[in-house]
Formats: C-alpha cells, sequence, structure tokens
C-alpha cells in the first residue's frame, strides 16, 4: 500500500478505503484522536483509535511529536474540522517523544522561544505556513527567469571585492590568529594566505553577474551574502540571499519593466498556491494586531497587501518630485517624522518610503534618478552629473523591497567614480573590461529574498523568515 501524505489524504473524495500515513502527532485527545501531520499542509488528519484493540503500552507511546505509522480505513468524518479521518487499524510508534522534556508543546509559544528552538519550530503552524511560502517563492523565482529567457549564474561566495563599497565584510583566511606571518612593516601579509590575498564573503553577485550578462544577455543570481554590519535589528541578517537579475542593452525603463513584471509574477503564485498558508498567516496577523493602539495597525490584511500590489501599476516618481512632495507633507511640516526632509540629497528612510506608498500615491511606487553621493559608484552618471540612473521600489508595510540600477557602461566616467571614492582599478580590473570590449548600456537590481518573504507572510521579524538566522552574537544550530 502506498503511504499518501496528509495532503493527499484531506483532498480524497473516495472514502471507505485502506490508506497508509506517517506523520508527527500533534494531539492525542481522549486516548482516541490522535491530530497527525507530516508538513505537507497547515491541517491534521484526524486518527481515530478504537483503544480497546490495542495495548495500553502502545498507546502511551503517543504523545505529542512522536512520529506515527498509520493504516486505516479512510471514512467520511463525523467531527467538526475535517471531510474525512482514518479509522486506525494498524499503528506503529517510529520515534518516541519524551512528554516531560519536548518543547513544542500543544499551546502558543513566544518567537522568541521558537527562535531558540528553530530545529523544531516548523512542527507550528506558523512557521511551517511561513517555509512552506519561502519554498514556494523561491519556485516562482526560478520559474519566472526560467521563462524568460534567463541563465541561472552561480556567482562566488568567497571574493576578493566588495561590491557595494560598504567595507563591512566576513574575512575568509587560514592564517594562523596568534601567529600570522607579518610584512616588513608589521602588517599581516596575505600574500602567505590561501588565496594569495585579502579575501572576504561575498555582499552581492552583480559585479560578477554583469560579466555574464555581457555574453549571454540575460542573466540571474540567487544565493546567500553576508554583510558583518553590527546590527541587531528586526530588518538585518549577517547572512541572507540575494535574487539579481542583470541584463544586456536594458536601460533604466526596461529595469523598471522587469522588476515590476518580475514582482507581480511571483506574488501572484503564491497567491494561487499558497492560499491556505496565506490565509492562515492572515489571521495570525488580524489577531495579534488586535493587541495593538489603531495608529500601529497595518492599514491593510496581509493578503489585501499583496493582492495590492499584484493588481495596481507602479507609480514612478523622480526622487526630486518624491522629495518635494514629502517636504511640504503634513508629517514632515508637523515634525511628525523622525526624520525630517529639509533639503534634497537626504537619504530617504522607511517612513518617507510608506507615507509615499501608502498615504500620498495610495500604489507601489519606483523611485529613480537618486543624487549620485547616496548610491553606489557603478550607477550611470545622468547628463546633470548630479544624478544617477538609479530606481527603488516602495511597497507597503515595508518602504524599500528593490533596488537596482542602469550600470556605467563608459569607461573613463566609471574610472572617474572609482577615484573618487578610492577604489583601486586594480582591484577590478576585470570589471573595466568590460567597458573596454564591446561595452552596451545594460542595467539590474537586486532583492534581498528575506524582505520578500516577510512580505509575503506578514511576519515582523526578519529571523523567523530564514530557517537558522545569522546575526551579531548568534551562530546558534
Amino acid at each position: 500500500m502506498t503511504t499518501k501524505t496528509v495532503a493527499e489524504l484531506l483532498s480524497q473524495e473516495v472514502t471507505l478505503q485502506d490508506v497508509s500515513v506517517k506523520g508527527w502527532v500533534r494531539t492525542f485527545r481522549a486516548n482516541r484522536f490522535i491530530a497527525l501531520n507530516d508538513g505537507s499542509t497547515l491541517n491534521n488528519i484526524q486518527c481515530v483509535v478504537d483503544f480497546e484493540n490495542f495495548e495500553e503500552a502502545l498507546l502511551k507511546r503517543v504523545t505529542t511529536g512522536a512520529a506515527l505509522h498509520i493504516t486505516g480505513e479512510l471514512v467520511e468524518s463525523q467531527g467538526k474540522g475535517q471531510s474525512v479521518e482514518i479509522q486506525v487499524k494498524e499503528l506503529e510508534v517510529l520515534g518516541d517523544s519524551h512528554p516531560e522534556d519536548y518543547p513544542i508543546q500543544p499551546k502558543k509559544h513566544t518567537f522568541e522561544f521558537l527562535r531558540k528552538n528553530a530545529h523544531l519550530r516548523t512542527r507550528t503552524n506558523t512557521f511551517s505556513a511561513v517555509m512552506r511560502l519561502r519554498s514556494s517563492l523561491s519556485f516562482a523565482i526560478h520559474k519566472y527567469f526560467n521563462e524568460n529567457g534567463f541563465y541561472y549564474m552561480h556567482t562566488p561566495i568567497i571574493t576578493g571585492s566588495d561590491a557595494e563599497g560598504a567595507g563591512e565584510m566576513f574575512r575568509v583566511t587560514n592564517l594562523d590568529p596568534k601567529n600570522p606571518p607579518l610584512t616588513e612593516e608589521g602588517e599581516v601579509d596575505y600574500k602567505e594566505d590561501f588565496f594569495g590575498k585579502e579575501t572576504n564573503l561575498t555582499v552581492s553577485g552583480q559585479l560578477e553577474a554583469e560579466t555574464y550578462a555581457m555574453s549571454l544577455g540575460k542573466v540571474y543570481t540567487f544565493g546567500p551574502t553576508f554583510r558583518a554590519e553590527n546590527s541587531n535589528t528586526s530588518r538585518h541578517l549577517a547572512e541572507f540571499w540575494m535574487i539579481e537579475p542583470e541584463v544586456a542593452f536594458m536601460d533604466l525603463a526596461g529595469n523598471m519593466d522587469l522588476a515590476e513584471d518580475f514582482m507581480k509574477y511571483v506574488l501572484s503564485y503564491v497567491l494561487e498556491h499558497n492560499k491556505e498558508d496565506l490565509e492562515f498567516l492572515d489571521k495570525r496577523l488580524k489577531d495579534e494586531e488586535k493587541k495593538l493602539p489603531q495608529a500601529e495597525r497595518s492599514p491593510m490584511d496581509l493578503i489585501d497587501k499583496i493582492k495590492f500590489v499584484v493588481d495596481n501599476n507602479f507609480k514612478r516618481v523622480s526622487y526630486t518630485e518624491a522629495i518635494d512632495i514629502l517636504r511640504n507633507s503634513k508629517p514632515n511640516k508637523k515634525k511628525k517624522f523622525k526624520y525630517i526632509i529639509e533639503e534634497w540629497g537626504a537619504d530617504l528612510q522607511s517612513e518617507h518610503e510608506r507615507f509615499l506608498v501608502e498615504k500620498h500615491f495610495k500604489c507601489p511606487v519606483i523611485l529613480f534618478d537618486y543624487p549620485a553621493n547616496i548610491k553606489a559608484f557603478y550607477m550611470r552618471l545622468n547628463e546633470d552629473g548630479k544624478t544617477v540612473r538609479a530606481m527603488d521600489i516602495l511597497f507597503p508595510g515595508i518602504g524599500e523591497m528593490v533596488g537596482g540600477s542602469q550600470r556605467e557602461e563608459r569607461l573613463e566616467v566609471l574610472k572617474e567614480k572609482m577615484k573618487a571614492l578610492d577604489i583601486p582599478e586594480e582591484e577590478l580590473w576585470w570589471y573595466l573590461d568590460l567597458r573596454k570590449y564591446g561595452t552596451a548600456v545594460h542595467s539590474g537590481f537586486g532583492l534581498g529574498f528575506e524582505r520578500l518573504v516577510m512580505f509575503a507572510t506578514g511576519m515582523g521579524n526578519i529571523r523567523d523568515v530564514i530557517p537558522y538566522p545569522r546575526t551579531p552574537q548568534n551562530a546558534e544550530f
């Protein structure tokens, strides 16, 4: 007999057939009703035991968290909450779970507690729903790019360059930390290191992806990136995943079209394929927000917020226009913003981005043409000499979701920008080569995957949308 998943059994219309299922016990009530879950769905299947037909010693082993193999007859359910249930004929305990010390008891747990038990937290409804959504979003991302003629590229995790110029990178070395080789000047001699130079974990695959776009046309990366920023906020991780497409012969307008189409596609995918999980997370969010003052509640429900992005055209607004709107807004004039906008050139904060999306335009917003001095060196300088062809996509409830630009394709301009920022040419000689041999307009963007998962699940802390979060002072599991 083929073992079926709980999801398959709950979708069955044919009853009065013998079935086999394996899973973990959520609850065992009245020595009779086992709620069994195998991770394939949010819902449990009820397995009804006639305790007179089973040894007492066996039934005592049916505890929360225990792994079981059950065979029996699938019948129409007599109870509420499910259409079918299993009348148990055979019950095998595959793995015991000691009830005295099993952490995930059938009660409400705090997210802080569950982070300490991250190896078991997907046995709760909330985290199983979040991780199924994470998986669906991953699949939708690959599906979108595959259907649109992109090639998937694996960019290096170990790198000798700092793509963002951020400087907050994790060093990769195999030198003896207590006794490293030194130069005559007393500095650590990285020529003696494994790679013969100073290397780090990457903060972005963009620069390498650009090189492949300039021969394959359309490529994307989707892999882990690392930032040694000592930030313990609910929106920062030291290890996170990035999606970075790069396209040859595409300008900023094409880049905005691509990003909008991509975001709508992946969110439409989960609306269609993860209804059950989204409805559960939507209800969870509503219940949580009932405890908050009205002013702190989300203006939209979770599913409405996702549909808001899918159903609305993204409004395209220049940075200069956005600054004028913000400067003249009520929150700015009445000093309700934490960061008051006073002049052109200010770096926008999340509160400003959310005001533009949620209050002013009431639709997702793409800001473009940012001041050059607040953006990265590789962004194409506009003719005004002050702004670059950058774009950020702003979403409700979260602010910036996507950041991208048309890349600087002119060799001399790029060299000048690197010189102004003290980026040595010899470090990025290969990147400059792209501008020597068949240079052309090209563009791309980056999307922090965990931020997308936060948006799609309504989770408020980025530590709760990645299996094992890496944050300052925390590398558990």
